[in-house]
C-alpha cells in the first residue's frame, strides 16, 4: 500500500478519501483528513468526503481533523450547513456573518460548536468575541481548543483575560492554542502571561510558551527567548530558537532592522550550540521560506568560532536553492564567517559538476570576499575553462578583488 507520505507529495485524492472512508486505522483516517485540507484538488472530490466523515466516523479525533480541514479548504460554512439544515451566508458584510454562526455556538453537537468556532475565526470580526469567550468554558477540550484558537485569529485583546485563564486547562491542546493566541493578539497583558510559563516545572509548558513567543511583532520576548537558551530542555531550546526566527519574520519593516541589531549582539553574546543547530535543521528541513531565509542570515552572524565549520557547510548546501533569496543569503552569511573553512567549502561548490550554475556564480563571487591565494589560482583556470558565462563574469569580478589575474 502506498504510504501516506507519497500521497501527501503525489495528491492522490482518490486514494486519500478511500482512506479516510475505510481505513480500520485511525491515526490514518486522522491524517489523511489533514493532508486533505491541504492537497491542491477541486473543491468537489474533497469537501464531501470531509463532511461525511465529520457526520459519520466514530473517532471524536478523525471527526474533529476533518473539521479543521474543512477550515483549511475555507469550507467550514458547508458543514454547518449540512449539520442544521439550514444554508450558512459566505458572503455580506462579516458583523452579519459573525452573528449567524454565534448561535451554532451552544448547539448540542460538538462537531457543530467546533465548526462554528472555526468559522467564527476564519472570518475574524470582533461581533463574535463575546461568543467565543464564553465557549471558552465548553465541556469538551476539542472545542475549547478551536475556540481559543479562533480568538487568536480574530486578535481582540478584549479575549486576553480569558485566554490566560486558559494556560492551566487540563487539556495540552487548549493550553497550546490559548497560548499561541496570545502570542498572536500581543500587548503587554499577553506578554506576561506567556512570561509566567517560562519557569514551569512542565517541559511541554515551557515549550509552549517558547513557540508562542514567537507570534509577537515586536522585540518584546526577545530577553526571554535568549533565556530559554538555557534551559535544560532540548526541545525548549529549540523552541526558543524558532521563535527568534519568527521575531525576526513577524516584525514590522520600522522595526526589523534595530530588532536584527540586537538579537545579533545578545546571541553573539552566548555559546549555545543549540543555536546553530536549530538553524541548520531550519535551513536543512524547513518548508517556509521566510524561516530559511531569516535563518540563512542569522546564521552567519552568530556561528561563532567554535561552530564555523557545521555553519559554513550547511550555507554552502542551499547555494543552489530554489528560493533564491536563501540562496543569496547564505552567500552573504558565508563572506560574514569567512575564513578559511568558508574558502574551502566554495572552492568545492565552484568545483562540483552537480552543482547548478547559480550556486557555482555565487560561490565564485563570494570567494572574492574571503578567498585567498588558492582561490585566485582556481578562479583563473575557472575564466578560461568554464563554460557558463554567468560564472566566468562572478570570477572575473572576484578576481578583481583579490589582485587580478596573475
Amino acid at each position: 500500500m502506498t504510504s501516506l507520505f507519497e500521497l501527501e507529495k503525489t495528491g492522490d485524492v482518490d486514494q486519500l478519501t478511500s482512506l479516510l472512508a475505510k481505513s480500520n486505522s485511525e491515526p490514518v483516517r486522522r491524517r489523511a483528513a489533514d493532508i486533505l485540507g491541504e492537497v491542491d484538488a477541486p473543491d468537489e472530490k474533497v469537501l464531501d468526503p470531509l463532511v461525511t466523515a465529520v457526520q459519520d466516523d466514530d473517532s471524536e479525533e478523525v471527526r474533529a481533523a476533518a473539521i479543521d480541514a474543512l477550515d483549511q479548504r475555507h469550507a467550514v460554512e458547508r458543514l454547518v450547513a449540512a449539520l442544521t439544515g439550514e444554508e450558512v451566508p459566505t458572503e455580506g458584510a462579516e458583523w452579519a456573518r459573525a452573528e449567524a454562526l454565534v448561535e451554532t455556538l451552544s448547539a448540542d453537537q460538538p462537531e457543530l460548536r467546533m465548526a462554528s468556532a472555526n468559522a467564527l475565526g476564519r472570518i475574524g470580526n470582533k461581533a463574535g468575541t463575546k461568543a467565543l469567550v464564553r465557549r471558552l468554558g465548553d465541556p469538551d477540550p476539542r472545542v475549547r481548543a478551536r475556540v481559543a484558537r479562533a480568538l487568536g485569529r480574530v486578535e481582540d485583546p478584549r479575549a486576553v483575560s480569558a485566554l490566560r485563564k486558559r494556560l492551566g486547562d487540563d487539556s495540552v491542546e487548549v493550553r497550546r492554542e490559548a497560548a499561541d493566541s496570545l502570542g498572536r493578539i500581543g500587548g503587554d497583558e499577553a506578554l506576561s502571561a506567556l512570561l509566567d510559563l517560562l519557569n514551569d516545572d512542565s517541559e511541554t509548558v515551557r515549550r509552549i510558551a517558547a513557540n508562542s513567543l514567537g507570534n509577537f511583532g515586536s522585540a518584546k520576548p526577545l530577553d526571554a527567548l535568549v533565556s530559554l537558551l538555557s534551559d535544560e530542555n532540548e526541545a525548549v531550546r529549540r523552541a526558543a530558537v524558532f521563535s527568534l526566527i519568527e521575531l525576526l519574520s513577524n516584525a514590522p519593516g520600522q522595526q526589523s532592522h534595530e530588532l536584527r541589531e540586537r538579537m545579533v549582539e545578545k546571541l553573539s553574546a552566548t555559546d549555545h550550540r543549540s543555536v546553530v543547530d536549530s538553524l541548520v535543521d531550519i535551513l536543512d528541513q524547513g518548508t517556509q521560506a521566510h524561516q530559511r531565509r531569516n535563518a540563512a542570515w542569522l546564521l552567519g552572524r552568530v556561528a561563532g568560532d567554535d561552530n564555523r565549520e557545521s555553519a559554513i557547510r550547511a550555507l554552502a548546501s542551499v547555494l543552489d536553492d530554489k528560493d533564491g533569496m536563501t540562496a543569496q543569503f547564505a552567500a552573504t552569511s558565508i563572506a560574514e564567517v569567512g575564513g578559511e573553512v568558508a574558502e574551502d567549502a566554495l572552492l568545492e561548490v565552484l568545483d562540483d559538476p552537480e552543482a547548478s550554475g547559480d550556486a557555482r556564480a555565487k560561490a565564485a563571487f563570494t570567494l572574492g570576499k574571503v578567498g585567498g591565494e588558492r582561490a585566485r589560482r582556481r578562479l583563473n583556470e575557472i575564466i578560461d575553462d568554464t563554460d557558463d558565462e554567468d560564472v566566468r563574469k562572478r570570477a572575473f569580478s572576484a578576481l578583481s578583488k583579490l589582485g587580478g589575474r596573475g
